[in-house]
C-alpha cells in the first residue's frame, strides 16, 4: 500500500487498515454510557452512540492517519424526533383509523389504504438505508477530508422497493441479484472528497450458496421425518412416541444449526464479493473474513452476553467494529494533493429513519 505526495511514493505498512483500540480503554466509555442511558430513561443513547463512534473512529488507522467522527448526539436525537413526528400519526391511524373505517363498512378502502401505508413504510426503509450511509460518510473525516452524497436517497427508495420485490419473486431465488444491485445503487451515489465510489458487484459465486439456504427447509423436514420415524421404531414398548419426539427435536436443532452456518456462509461470500468490486480514488478494497471468522464473531458475542448475564451487550458494537476493520484491506495509490474536500451536502438530520428501523451501516 502506498500514498503519493508531491511526487514522492511513501511505503506504508502491509495492512492499510489497523484498529488500535483495546477493551480496557473502551470499558469506561461503555459503563458510563450504560449508566447514563438508564438514568435518562434511554434518551442519552444518542449521545452514547456518538461517544462510542468517536472512540472507535479515533482508534482506526487508514494508511498514515486515523479517522475522525464529528457527528453529535444532538443531531441523532433531532433525527429521531423527526421520525417520531412522521410515524406517530401513521401508527395512530393504523391503531384507530383503519378499525373505524372497517366498522363503518369501508372494508375495501381500508384495505387499500393499509396496503398503501405498508408500501410507504417499505419505501422509507430504503430511504433510511441510504441516508444512514450518507450521514456516516459526511461525519467521517480522514486528513481533514470527509465523504457524503448530494443525493437525498428518494430515488434509491424506489430502487429498494422494486428490486426487493423482484428479488423475492420465485420464492426468493433472485435475492443475490437484488442485494448486489442495491449495493451498487447505494455506493455509486456516494463520494469521498471529490471522488465518487465505483461499485460494480455481481452475484457471481453467490448463487450456489443461496440455493443451499433455499433447500435447507426441505432438508430439515426430511430430517425431522427420518429421525422422528427412526426414534419411534427404536423405542421399546410404549416409548415409541417419546423416541419420535426426541428424534424431531434433534432434527429441529440440527436444522437451525445448518441454517445458521449456510446463512453465514452466504453473507461472508457476499461481503467479500461486494468489497472487492468497490473502489474510490484509485483504491481497491478487499474484505477477507470467511465463514469461520463470522461464526467465531457471532458465537463469541452470544457467549459473551450469556456468561456476563447480558452485560456483554456493551461490547458487541466494539467487537463488530474491530472485526470489520481487522478484515478490511485496500490496495492502490493515494495522491493527497488531488484528494480535495467534498462539496456534497452534509445532512443535519442524522440517521433517524435508519435508527427507527434498526438498520446498520453496512
Amino acid at each position: 500500500m502506498t500514498d503519493t505526495r508531491n511526487g514522492r511514493r511513501e511505503a506504508q505498512p502491509d495492512s492499510a487498515f489497523e484498529f488500535t483500540g483495546t477493551w480496557r480503554e473502551f470499558l469506561p466509555i461503555a459503563l458510563t454510557n450504560f449508566l447514563l442511558i438508564i438514568v435518562t430513561l434511554g434518551i442519552y443513547r444518542f449521545w452514547a452512540k456518538a461517544r462510542e463512534r468517536r472512540y472507535l473512529w479515533s482508534r482506526t488507522r487508514f494508511i498514515d492517519d486515523s479517522f475522525e467522527w464529528t457527528g453529535t448526539g444532538l443531531e441523532m436525537f433531532i433525527g429521531a424526533l423527526i421520525v417520531f413526528a412522521i410515524f406517530l400519526p401513521v401508527i395512530l391511524f393504523f391503531q384507530f383509523g383503519l378499525q373505524a373505517m372497517v366498522l363503518r363498512g369501508e372494508t375495501l378502502a381500508a384495505g387499500l389504504l393499509a396496503a398503501a401505508l405498508y408500501f410507504g413504510i417499505f419505501y422509507l426503509i430504503g430511504v433510511g438505508t441510504f441516508r444512514a450511509l450518507r450521514y456516516r460518510l459526511s461525519r467521517t473525516f480522514w486528513h481533514g477530508i470527509r465523504g457524503g452524497s448530494a443525493d437525498g436517497g428518494w430515488y434509491f427508495g424506489w430502487q429498494w422497493m422494486w428490486k426487493s420485490f423482484v428479488g423475492a419473486l420465485v420464492l426468493g431465488l433472485l435475492i443475490p441479484w437484488s442485494k448486489t444491485s442495491l449495493w451498487n445503487d447505494r455506493w455509486n451515489r456516494m463520494s469521498f472528497g471529490e471522488h465518487r465510489f465505483e461499485a460494480a458487484a455481481t452475484p457471481d459465486g453467490l448463487w450456489g450458496r443461496w440455493l443451499l439456504i433455499y433447500l435447507t427447509p426441505v432438508i430439515g423436514l426430511l430430517a425431522m421425518a427420518f429421525l422422528g420415524l427412526g426414534g419411534a421404531l427404536l423405542g421399546d414398548g410404549g416409548d415409541g412416541g417419546e423416541g419420535a419426539v426426541v428424534g424431531v427435536v434433534i432434527a429441529f436443532v440440527l436444522f437451525y444449526l445448518l441454517f445458521l452456518v449456510l446463512s453465514v456462509s452466504f453473507y461472508a461470500a457476499f461481503y467479500r464479493r461486494v468489497a472487492s468490486d468497490t473502489s474510490v480514488a484509485g483504491l481497491n478494497f478487499e474484505f477477507t473474513a470467511r465463514t469461520m471468522d463470522w461464526l467465531g464473531l457471532i458465537l463469541g458475542n452470544i457467549a459473551l452476553v450469556i456468561v456476563t448475564l447480558g452485560a456483554g451487550l456493551l461490547f458487541v458494537g466494539y467487537r463488530n467494529w474491530a472485526f470489520v476493520i481487522r478484515h478490511m484491506e485496500a490496495s492502490g495509490e493515494v495522491d493527497l494533493d488531488r484528494l480535495l474536500q467534498s462539496t456534497a451536502y452534509a445532512p443535519g438530520e442524522a440517521e433517524g429513519l435508519a435508527d427507527a428501523f434498526d438498520i446498520g451501516a453496512i
